[in-house]
């Protein structure tokens, strides 16, 4: 809000004393407020007194956010009236807005009223310094979560034998369906053990369908129903009924039985709080006598106790062994694992302090890591001794992971919070999160860094800390998407609406309730969102319930939010988006992703505080003329995908006017559909980070590199051309972005581009559709960055030899080389690659030669079609090259079956297994022989032994 009034009294040259006076005054004001709010947030506790004074605070907030939000909405809306009304108000300058000024004035003078109603500043807002302590207010029972898988497998410590004997109990010879049901108490590790088993190649191999169910507190069967056949359906890669959404109860029941039935099945129904879901899923897991499962994981022992009505085990999971325990902290406490002999005691203490429970100490390492002095751990473990010696379960979990949000830098407390908006289990992208955060305000202006920086930066750092658990990482192991730990979301939850700063709709609840944060989340498929009243205070609107808005309809927003910021409809079925979005003069952030959109309408021009629209994977083909009015639009996200990456056409981009290029603050534009008029024009799009270009033709590779020669600060860059046959002329001698990180090439090349060995930036490269009759490699092979390389048929050579260089190379790719025939990796070249992936290279008899000598290899994926030869070369025991891939823990073979795609594990690991085993039975054969032996030689020693005197022999 501050910057909101500076920027008025910066640009409002038309304002009246009165309104100057007032603003000027109330940004002292809410300076004095923000300074002492940060002073009260390094506190680990307030007083009664003080928490009701910072509620007081950001309750005043709210109105004086609402005034200057509307004075921004009018100052700015268009003058009614003809040309002649205009050009007077221009020529006398009398404020067409006078009216709205006044009464803006008179209420800021009620509002700087009310403040200076209390004593003088520095006493009004002063807090006075305490002992740094920990509220027991803030030790309260959890009650209402659980876990999700909390590390990557890398982090799983102590959990060895426990997976040993689930995976024992769902592949047992018992005939019938049974029930596995994992027990422990909050925060002890059971989703994550039931995770890691339910990844376990064995179990993906004998069960022919399977299905992950988040259940949680409250539920209601026909999402389980529906949530269970996407699972089973998309574990066989089969296509899900296409009216799924539409089907009822008894509909869903029915193809869950049918889908079912002479199946072999296994199913994790995770975080069960209810001991009556059994009976209300009971009826669709029918018992054909085909060794199903049925996986129950559960704080509940009551649950645990109950009859099943068919056979179940129980497994109770314990705290981490203290070793275990050490393991778990030190991985997340220590950048080298190592706890450096100075923090020895107090680490040991700290461990000990978490009960061997593995959320907390997850989460406690986090914290520490941005400790490095011993006075630093030693002041945060006094801080938190009495806490963990009193509460006992979840109290302690519930104890760090509160420890963990305080000790966050307080421009990352937002961020944090706004991470509770999505719904469970949500996988949030990096970029798409980092966008919002900016949208919100969050992210500080600094000169000396872009916002985007920044707000990576907390993304990060976020992750590390376990407050945000990362789900897939960059071949750089960059976090890419993570989740929100439920025990956390929980926490960030209950704390964002004590605050007021954002509610989680789910049905239940008045609409009072709803509208007193300034963000609302619908999660619910019970209310329609238009008949939601009451939405003056709301800044952002976020609908995750695909259902909420009937199929075929266009959307009618709630009345009262003309102020609104940000508009979050990803995946919503709607077909229309109306006009009233252009009177939504505050809207910073539009997100329109996987709509049924087939237009933008007229009025997005109005939008002109609009930064990120994203429009991907709708049905707009034609972006309108006032897209080119938005000129504060920096992100621009506008493709439609086609997953099938074999197909040339994987990715098609939309036609915008040309005026699109008078957008001088767009840095990310993916992408735009290349037209005549418009390649020249793009060069005066200098602030382009991201840039993707489609229908591309040779003739126009000129222009193209001219306009890209300008976009100095480019770091990602997408080139298609219009069709298979077309070649791709960026072959210009001046060309190369000296910053460019990411390159995507899609079309023909007659020849590998020079400027390609000048990408000394590059970290991923991926060719499409090249078809290149030159060699790529050695010019590319001295690129100190690159880390990841794909070739989709991109190149009609029959041998590739990686001789030198490749030095950072982590993730190779091969797919579609019809003809290649060979591969030479050299001694020396690429040490640190972890993945190799081909598919779809038939002429490829071999292994690439030299694959022994990459010690980094960690996961081979070979993907048919592929050639019997090569398959047979390393899948039996005996193979002549299977002695070259046993140092690669993970080989798979991927394929097509009637029953969708297929997999086969041919790990080197599985194979050292079985080669130990066929040598048992020569060990047994000895070891029984001189068995005997011995029995003799005891036998002959009794004999001995009974004799008073032995002779000499």
């Amino acid at each position: 809000m501050i910057g909101k009034i500076v920027s008025i009294l910066e640009n409002e040259a038309s304002l009246l004393g009165g309104v100057y006076d007032e603003l000027d005054e109330l940004k002292r004001e809410l300076k004095g407020m923000r300074s002492c709010l940060e002073d009260a947030d390094t506190k680990r506790a307030l007083t009664q007194g003080e928490k009701s004074w910072v509620e007081d605070v950001r309750d005043m907030c709210n109105p004086v956010e609402d005034i200057l939000e509307e004075f921004i909405y009018h100052m700015n809306k268009p003058q009614k009236g003809g040309k002649f009304t205009k050009h007077l108000y221009r020529a006398i300058k009398f404020p067409e807005n006078l009216l709205e000024m006044h009464r803006v004035a008179s209420r800021l003078r009620d509002i700087n009223k009310k403040l200076k109603s209390i004593p003088e500043r520095r006493q009004r807002y002063l807090v006075d310094p305490v002992q740094v302590t920990i509220s027991n207010e803030n030790q309260r029972k959890v009650q209402n979560d659980e876990a999700l898988p909390f590390a990557k497998d890398d982090h799983l410590v102590g959990i060895e034998d426990d997976e040993r004997l689930l995976v024992k109990w769902l592949t047992d010879e018992y005939p019938g369906r049974s029930v596995i049901l994992v027990v422990g108490m909050g925060g002890s590790g059971k989703s994550t053990l039931a995770s890691k088993v339910y990844k376990n190649q064995i179990i993906k191999q004998h069960f022919e369908c399977y299905a992950w169910i988040v259940v949680s507190q409250k539920y209601v069967m026909e999402d389980i129903f529906r949530r269970m056949i996407e699972e089973f359906y998309g574990s066989k890669n089969e296509k899900v009924p296409a009216d799924l959404s539409s089907m009822r109860y008894k509909e869903l029941l029915r193809v869950l039985v049918d889908y079912l039935a002479l199946k072999r099945y296994a199913v994790v129904l995770d975080d069960v709080w209810d001991r009556n879901l059994w009976t209300d899923i009971n009826v669709a897991l029918q018992d054909e006598g085909r060794r199903s499962r049925v996986v129950l994981t559960t704080r509940k022992e009551e649950i645990a106790l109950s009859s099943f009505g068919v056979k179940s085990c129980v497994h109770h999971i314990q705290p981490l062994k203290s070793s275990d325990a050490w393991d778990l902290f030190c991985m997340n406490a220590f950048s080298s694992n190592s706890c450096p002999q100075e923090l020895q005691h107090i680490a040991t203490e700290l461990v000990r302090k978490c009960g061997g429970l593995p959320l907390a100490l997850l989460a406690l390492g986090g914290v520490m890591y941005s400790k490095k002095t011993s006075s630093e751990w030693i002041d945060f473990s006094s801080g938190l001794n009495q806490e963990l010696r009193t509460n006992p379960g979840l109290e302690v979990v519930k104890g760090i992971l509160f420890l963990s949000f305080s000790d966050l830098p307080y421009q990352l407390k937002c961020c944090f919070l706004y991470c509770s908006i999505f719904p469970e289990d949500y996988q949030m992208d990096r970029g798409k999160l980092v966008r919002l955060w900016i949208a919100e305000g969050f992210i500080e202006y600094d000169k000396a860094k872009k916002p985007q920086l920044l707000a990576e930066g907390y993304f990060t750092e976020l992750v590390r800390r376990s407050m945000l658990q990362a789900v897939t990482r960059s071949h750089t192991g960059r976090p890419k998407t993570c989740q929100m730990h439920d025990l956390v979301r929980e926490l960030a939850i209950s704390m964002s609406e004590a605050e007021k700063f954002s509610v989680v709709y789910n049905g239940e609840g008045s609409d009072e309730k709803v509208c007193k944060a300034p963000r609302l989340s619908i999660q619910t498929t019970s209310k329609e969102i238009k008949s939601i009243t009451g939405l003056a205070k709301v800044r952002s609107l976020f609908v995750f319930s695909a259902n909420l808005i009937p199929p075929s309809s266009s959307i009618t927003l709630p009345t009262g939010l003309r102020l609104i910021r940000v508009l979050y409809l990803e995946n919503v079925p709607i077909e229309k988006l109306s006009d009233e979005v252009g009177d939504l003069f505050n809207l910073t952030n539009l997100n329109l992703k996987g709509t049924k959109l087939k237009e933008l309408p007229k009025s997005i021009g109005r939008l002109s505080n609009l930064e990120t629209l994203d429009i991907r994977d709708t049905k707009i083909d034609v972006v309108p003329d006032g897209i080119g009015k938005l000129q504060k639009l920096q992100q621009l996200l506008a493709y439609h995908h086609n997953p099938n990456v074999d197909d040339f056409c994987y990715i098609s981009g939309m036609k915008f006017p040309s005026s699109i290029c008078k957008l001088k603050s767009l840095e990310v534009f993916d992408c735009v559909r290349a037209e005549a008029n418009l390649l020249k024009q793009l060069r005066n799009m200098t602030q382009l980070v991201s840039f993707g270009i489609t229908n591309v033709r040779k003739d126009d590779g000129k222009d193209l590199c001219i306009s890209l020669q300008s976009m100095c600060l480019l770091r990602y860059l997408f080139v298609m051309v219009s069709d298979e046959e077309e070649y791709l002329g960026m072959d210009s001698p001046t060309f190369a972005p000296p910053g460019l990180k990411n390159l995507v090439l899609v079309g023909k090349l007659e020849t590998v581009p020079h400027w390609f060995g000048s990408l000394q930036n590059l970290t991923s490269l991926y060719l499409h559709w090249s078809k290149l009759i030159e060699d790529l490699l050695p010019h590319i092979q001295a690129l100190a960055n690159l880390g990841e390389l794909a070739l989709i048929n991109a190149y009609a050579g029959s041998k590739l030899c990686f001789s030198t260089g490749f030095n950072k190379l982590v993730h190779l790719y091969f797919r579609s080389l019809s003809q290649l025939q060979e591969i030479i990796i050299e001694k020396g070249v690429m040490p640190g690659l972890q993945r190799i992936y081909v598919g779809n290279c038939t002429e490829l008899k071999m292994l690439p030669r030299g694959i022994e000598h990459l010690t980094s290899l960690e996961k081979l994926d070979l993907v048919s079609p592929v050639s019997t030869e090569l398959l047979e070369s390393i899948r039996e025991e005996g193979s002549v090259d299977r002695p070259r891939v046993r140092h690669i823990p993970d080989i798979n073979h991927f394929f097509e079956s009637a029953s969708g795609i297929s997999h086969e594990s041919l790990s080197g690991a599985t194979s050292t297994i079985h080669e130990l085993a066929s040598l048992l039975g020569d060990v047994y054969d000895e070891l029984d022989e001189l068995k005997r032996e011995l029995k003799g030689m005891r036998s002959c020693l009794e004999d001995a032994d009974r004799k008073r005197v032995l002779t000499q022999g």
